[in-house]
Formats: C-alpha cells, sequence, structure tokens
C-alpha cells in the first residue's frame, strides 16, 4: 500500500472513530435516551440566533432607588441600534433579557440597567441575582443584542415610559434629540427617586419632558394621545397597564410600538391534549399550567430557562395542531412548525410535538 493511500485510510478510520464518540455522546445526553436524537435536532435546542459572547462588569452604579446599572466590557462587541436588548446568562444559568441604555457609539461596551423585584412582587429570582451577585470584575456570557423594538424613521415622536422601561427609551430620545425630530417624553414613576436617568433626560429636552410622580401628581393623563397626528410614532415601554391605556387612549385604528418583558400569560382558555412523537407518550395540559410544566412531569430535562417567551429555549418543534402563540420572540415562518412551550398553548384540542 501507497504511503498516500495509508495516510487516507488512516484518517478515515479516524474520523469515523470520533464520529461514533460523538454520537454515542449525543445520544447518553438525550432527554429521551434510550431513543435517538435527530441527525438535525431541532427540538430542545436553544435558539443561538447570535454567537455568545463573555463579557466584564467594569462598573455598577445605581442611578435611581431600587435600580443598578451596569457596564459590560468586551472585544469585538456586535453594533446596536436604540430599542436593542441584550440577553444576560446570569451565573446560576438563568437568562435575562434587559434593554441597552448607553451610548451606541461606545463599541467597546454595552451598558444595561435593572430594577429590583422581589419575591413578593412577583419576581423569579433574576433581578435579584443581578443585584446580589453582578458586581466589578465578574465575567458573565451574553448573547445578542437583538432588536424587536427599533426606531423607525419619522418626523415626530411621542415617548411614553414607566419607571424601569426608560431604559429602551433613553437611547431613542438621544437618537431623536440628535437628529432635530420633533419628539415627547411622558415619563412615569412612583416617586422621582425611583426614576432613573430622569436628570439625563430632563437635561435633553425639559419642555419636552412630562414627568409623572404618582406620589406627587397621582396617574398620568393620557387625553392628549387622542389627539396625535397619523404620522407621529407613539413608543411605550413600562408596567402592562401603562402600556394598555396608552393604546387605548390613541385614536381609533393607531396601535403604539410597545416592548414588554413580561410574557402574555401561560394559562388562560381550556385544557388540551399534547402528544409527544418520539416518545410516545401523551400528556395532558389543564387551563391553569403550561404546556412546558406538563411536559417536565414526563421529560424533566426538557430545556427552559426564562419562562417568559423571550429566550427561546424551549422551543419545540409542532408536528401537527394549531397553536396559541403568546411569545415575544418567534418568526413568522419559525411559528408555521414550532412554538415555545413555557408560554404558548394550542389552539384546539390537540398537539403533537417532535419529543
Amino acid at each position: 500500500m501507497t504511503m498516500p493511500r495509508l495516510r487516507t485510510v488512516v484518517l478515515v478510520a479516524g474520523a469515523a472513530l470520533l464520529a461514533k464518540r460523538a454520537m454515542r455522546r449525543r445520544i447518553q445526553h438525550s432527554p429521551l435516551w434510550p431513543l435517538p436524537t435527530l441527525d438535525e435536532p431541532i427540538s430542545g435546542r436553544g435558539r443561538n440566533t447570535t454567537v455568545p459572547r463573555m463579557v466584564l462588569v467594569t462598573a455598577r452604579t445605581s442611578p435611581a432607588e431600587g435600580v443598578v446599572e451596569l457596564r459590560l466590557e468586551g472585544a469585538g462587541l456586535p453594533a446596536w441600534q436604540p430599542g436593542a436588548h441584550l440577553d444576560l446568562v446570569l451565573p446560576s444559568g438563568l437568562v435575562r433579557q434587559y434593554s441597552l441604555c448607553g451610548d451606541p457609539a461606545d463599541s467597546g461596551a454595552y451598558t444595561v440597567a435593572t430594577r429590583l423585584i422581589g419575591a413578593e412582587q412577583g419576581g423569579r429570582g433574576g433581578s435579584a441575582e443581578v443585584h446580589e451577585q453582578l458586581h466589578e470584575g465578574v465575567e458573565l456570557e451574553i448573547r445578542g443584542p437583538r432588536n424587536r423594538f427599533p426606531l423607525v424613521d419619522a418626523s415626530s415622536y411621542v415617548f411614553v415610559a414607566g419607571g424601569i422601561g426608560i431604559t429602551p427609551v433613553l437611547s431613542m430620545v438621544r437618537a431623536a434629540a440628535a437628529a432635530g425630530a420633533d419628539w415627547r417624553l411622558l415619563y412615569c414613576g412612583r416617586s422621582r427617586a425611583t426614576m432613573p436617568y430622569l436628570d439625563e433626560v430632563e437635561r435633553l429636552g425639559a419642555d419636552r419632558t412630562t414627568v409623572c410622580a404618582e406620589d406627587e401628581s397621582g396617574l398620568p393623563d393620557l387625553g392628549f394621545l387622542a389627539d396625535v397626528p397619523a404620522e407621529t410614532e407613539v413608543y411605550c415601554c413600562g408596567p402592562d397597564g401603562l402600556m394598555d391605556a396608552v393604546g387605548a387612549a390613541l385614536p381609533e385604528g393607531r396601535t403604539p410600538r410597545l416592548e414588554r418583558f413580561s410574557a402574555a400569560a401561560t394559562a388562560g382558555g381550556t385544557a388540551f391534549e399534547v402528544e409527544l412523537r418520539r416518545s410516545g407518550r401523551t400528556v395532558k395540559v389543564p387551563a391553569d399550567r403550561s404546556v412546558l410544566a406538563a411536559v417536565r412531569e414526563e421529560i424533566p430535562d426538557v430545556s427552559y430557562s426564562c419562562e417568559q417567551g423571550f429566550c427561546g429555549t424551549c422551543q419545540q418543534r409542532v408536528l401537527a395542531g394549531e397553536v396559541d402563540h403568546r411569545d415575544e420572540l418567534l418568526t413568522d415562518a419559525e411559528r408555521d412548525d414550532s412554538m415555545l412551550i413555557c408560554v404558548s398553548r394550542c389552539a384546539g384540542e390537540r398537539l403533537v410535538l417532535d419529543l
């Protein structure tokens, strides 16, 4: 046997051995063991639409009571536009989404801010982990940025922000002011002490900014929205009640551009069945439980993280049935054959998942 041919045989044999070992590891790590995983798995796969990167917390400040701002520095950070957000992979493995509120021209760092939300307020541990564990010198993984709340070109804008909802709006106000666009901001909060970046927005345009602190003036007056011209873009980020009120106050047929970081209710509607095709099991999903909760009783290792329909970790392939999509992430094309089982439900009586 000639030397080139021998070398080829050795390379082929080595590749086959590596492939065999990789397949063995893959099967052993499958949540459906001893069933084989797919050659090109879709179900249970994280949504890696952006490359994970490591950043370093280089500064930590408090722009308001109960709010922490972090400066995250790293190499080769992608550019971003107003309205974009990051996924932060916290030390515990939780994935949480935070709006970028720094300067897009600062290519070496991202800035995010989060308010502490305790368990008694419905918090699920993410903000507490940020406040307690992310200090200067801590390294963490990020994914993104992504932007589902982009600032579109317009001659005029109305921005409405509630509390920590100022974070995506802040960069928009800066951009509108820099572009010389006509803009107006209504900034609401419980008190001035709890409203981050209040001084900055007033510097950007005190005559264009209306501050509504509830302990001073009560709930905001949204009556002015009834007269918003058709060419004016309306943006709102804040508590669900505020965003719903803004939508109701606009002229008929007008809808605001919204940024929600709390998913639609996972319960509600009727009970239904979910067939897990590859495992040969069927689970019942009551009206007051999520598909994820029901599936985990049969497959405890099914992948999930945020439980709010934002991170995409629980994305599963749908083989049959009509989905009631309640997430804030999937594209229309992805919704044709997949769903996020942490929040979305069945629009009928039965779903079939590739699990």
